[in-house]
């Protein structure tokens, strides 16, 4: 499921990272979810 806003992102994420950095996880998991379907490969892709 792709995160839509930054407060979607897991706690792990939010806590972890600054925002910019918090809006490229978002970008780049998106991507990486709508491309492999597989929301544990897009996590660890972004």
């Amino acid at each position: 499921m792709p995160y839509r806003q930054l407060s979607d992102l897991p706690d792990s994420v939010r806590s972890h990272l600054p925002k910019h950095a918090q809006e490229i996880f978002q970008a780049a998991f998106n991507s990486a979810e709508q491309e492999y379907a597989e929301e544990e490969r897009a996590f660890r892709v972004a």
